[in-house]
């Protein structure tokens, strides 16, 4: 039960564990828990109208997508260029002593190699919530999301993730309490 109360800790510690790309969009912040959330509510919608998809398996991979950023940190892609993350090792350390870590080691793998339609739905769901905070932060006025969509958009692996990316731009972000609203 330690390994697993450590597990725990782990995951736990990211939410402090910030998203360091909005340093560079200049507004906005994001813990990597508050991401993954995102990222697994989005994969609940896209297995709902992926009846093809084993659902449990596409949310659970992103609710664990990120997390041996609680060992390495979030590295954003000017970190990239200089820094390598050794993620295995993260991966192969953190989940050491835990009876389903092979479970956990397994659908990061399935994730980073992006060849099931689920690792495929879980990269769209990864952006897809990247371009929430994109479109929210583009509808208050600031102007460097428009320099950042295309590339994000340009990651999309499936349809559907483009037809849910496309119906995301098409709506103002707070547009779903403004619907019936009156006073």
């Amino acid at each position: 039960m330690k390994s697993i109360a450590d597990l725990l800790f782990e995951a736990y510690i990211l939410k402090k564990v910030p998203r360091s790309g909005f340093h560079f969009l200049g507004v906005g912040r994001e813990s990597v828990a508050e991401h993954s959330f995102c990222a697994a509510f989005i994969a609940y919608v896209l297995s709902r109208m992926t009846p093809s998809a084993d659902a449990l398996r596409l949310i659970s991979m992103c609710l664990v997508h990120d997390l041996p950023e609680a060992r390495t940190g979030d590295f954003n892609y000017v970190h990239k260029r200089y820094v390598t993350a050794d993620e295995d090792r993260a991966i192969s350390d953190m989940v050491e002593g835990i009876p389903f870590g092979g479970d956990i080691s397994g659908l990061l793998a399935e994730f980073n190699e992006n060849k099931t339609e689920e690792a495929r739905l879980a990269h769209d769901a990864d952006q897809l919530s990247f371009i929430l905070d994109l479109k929210q932060v583009s509808d208050i006025g600031c102007p460097a999301p428009d320099r950042w969509l295309p590339h994000v958009r340009a990651r999309l692996c499936t349809d559907l993730g483009k037809k849910l990316a496309d119906a995301i731009m098409e709506r103002p972000w707070d547009a779903w309490w403004e619907k019936d609203y009156s006073e």
